[in-house]
């Protein structure tokens, strides 16, 4: 998310920007999907060269107003005077072998790369809401402070002992929180800790700022002290909420709330003045959606459990029964009010702005899936055709180049023939083989024992290409008119001209055959040359 609402995402998880306009995904196969919200359309489908050795594992929206990055493609002479006040959608993309990618989603392409700051899997990258610096962990246990327009590693610490799996930037820009076992409070100018905070049993994976500015106004405000910010830990139902205090001493969460499954989405609105509530949506590991609404003021020892719990079905028409569909995501739009929905698949998600009456405890949506799939598979414009296949149309098999074979259906009932030999019974020559070559006039033959016409055009291709004598003779023996004919026309173009100077051999002309028969096949030949 970009701008002062700034929602944890979970390794891999989508990614909303400000004013929910795209939607960003990175999946186990290392493909960045960014879609458009409005009609949940795949706009950019980037594979990094290394896509599956470094497979994408975070990703974060610059924020708006934050300078171009340098390009790694030289720019035009028209485009340098036109580019310095262009508003870019830039997107940081961690990866697993330590690397930073940075994407403009306008452009389409790879902006640059950010290497030399981890050896080992990034985790969480933050940008910081003014300068052009960026933030990113690893499993390396360091935390490094990136210059994005130099691509260089600006500042490298250890954040832990063990991995750092989650940062968050206080709405001040001079804070920043990491959590790994522990939530560290780390001083961004002096890069000293300010403040711990423990009570999580499993590895931090979610850390934001749920206010701005401190509940208590009667104090002064030093831009940290006062705030509240959530957290949430892997193989955890509960989301903590925590206050910086004054004091240095280690405190537990103020107050938590309670989910069904472990969180994989979190999205907030955040308190910018005291009467003001938090809103939280929570989407868990089981498809559902929890909503919170709750004024932060002070200590609350009972866990909070949601005002509305939101699932999504699908109709069960008929005798179906309806089935559940998984919420993915889900992110506040900008009037506070009303939600944007990702359902579904993760590859082909359905994207959708709900208005939810919170004051029902729990609402359950039906959408008839498949139906909007493919009403949106119409809707889409494709180069792919599909081919029209008619009763006429032919289909090249294997074998000799250029005959075909009219497709058949196998008819209903009849079971495979078993090409197996009875006892004592002589296996087929190859001359036998070849006349039955086309499936369709498989061991057919015509009441003078001789092959049908598709034969004779296999054999006697066959006999010119190999020059078997024994096999020409066969062919050209026969003195019925309508065969030679049928022949002729189903001969491929390739051997049109061989069999032209076979016909015109001399010792051709001394076999008994009747004269008018080669006269006619010579004919039939000259006249399928012409055509074509």
């Amino acid at each position: 998310a970009r701008g002062p609402r700034a929602p944890w995402r979970p390794l891999r998880a989508p990614s909303p920007p400000r004013g929910c306009r795209l939607f960003a995904s990175a999946g186990p196969d290392g493909r960045l999907r960014v879609w458009d919200t409005a009609g949940s359309r795949l706009q950019h489908e980037y594979v990094p060269s290394a896509h599956l050795s470094a497979a994408c594992t975070c990703l974060a929206w610059a924020p708006a107003g934050a300078r171009q990055p340098p390009s790694k493609r030289k720019k035009r002479k028209s485009e340098v005077g036109g580019e310095v006040d262009k508003q870019l959608d830039i997107l940081a993309i961690g990866t697993a072998v330590g690397s930073i990618l940075l994407y403009s989603t306008v452009k389409g392409e790879l902006q640059s790369k950010l290497d030399g700051g981890h050896d080992s899997r990034v985790n969480c990258v933050r940008w910081h809401q003014e300068s052009c610096c960026l933030y990113s962990c690893s499993d390396d246990k360091h935390i490094v402070e990136w210059n994005t327009q130099t691509c260089k590693v600006k500042c490298k610490w250890k954040g832990d002992n063990s991995s750092v799996t989650c940062l968050c930037i206080s709405p001040d820009g001079k804070m920043l929180l990491s959590a790994g076992r522990t939530i560290k409070l780390w001083d961004l100018e002096t890069k000293e800790v300010y403040r711990h905070f423990t009570g999580h049993a499993t590895s931090v994976s979610s850390l934001t700022f749920t206010t701005v500015k401190p509940t208590n106004e009667s104090k002064p405000f030093d831009g940290i002290t006062g705030l509240y910010f959530l957290s949430g830990a892997i193989h955890d139902r509960l989301l903590s909420v925590w206050q910086i205090r004054s004091d240095r001493k280690e405190k537990n969460a103020v107050m938590s709330f309670t989910v069904t499954d472990e969180p994989t989405f979190v999205d907030l609105t955040v308190s910018e003045v005291k009467e003001e509530p938090v809103k939280l949506a929570v989407v868990c590991r089981d498809g559902q959606l929890h909503l919170f609404e709750h004024i932060l003021n002070g200590y609350c020892k009972k866990p909070l459990t949601s005002n509305c719990t939101v699932q999504i079905a699908t109709p069960g028409d008929g005798d179906s029964t309806p089935k559940p569909v998984p919420i993915l995501a889900a992110a506040f739009c900008t009037d506070k009010q009303s939600l944007l929905l990702v359902y579904g698949n993760a590859l082909q998600p359905i994207i959708e702005k709900v208005s939810l009456n919170t004051s029902e405890s729990h609402i359950c949506l039906v959408r008839d899936i498949q139906k909007v799939l493919s009403l949106k598979t119409d809707a889409a414009v494709t180069k792919v055709k599909t081919p029209v296949v008619n009763s006429d149309a032919k289909v090249l098999v294997p074998g000799i180049p250029g005959h075909s074979t009219a497709v058949k259906t196998p008819a209903l009932g009849k079971e495979k023939k078993k090409n197996k030999r009875k006892p004592g019974e002589t296996e087929e020559s190859i001359e036998e083989r070849l006349g039955a070559l086309d499936i369709d006039v498989s061991k057919v033959k015509t009441p003078g024992g001789l092959p049908q016409t598709d034969s004779f055009a296999v054999l006697l291709v066959q006999g010119l290409e190999s020059n078997d004598a024994e096999i020409l003779n066969k062919v050209l023996n026969t003195r019925k008119e309508n065969i030679v004919k049928n022949t002729v026309a189903r001969m491929p173009i390739h051997a049109v001209i061989p069999l032209l100077h076979e016909v015109r051999e001399p010792a051709l002309l001394a076999l008994s055959y009747k004269p008018h028969v080669i006269c006619l096949l010579a004919t039939e030949i000259q006249d399928m040359a012409l055509y074509f």
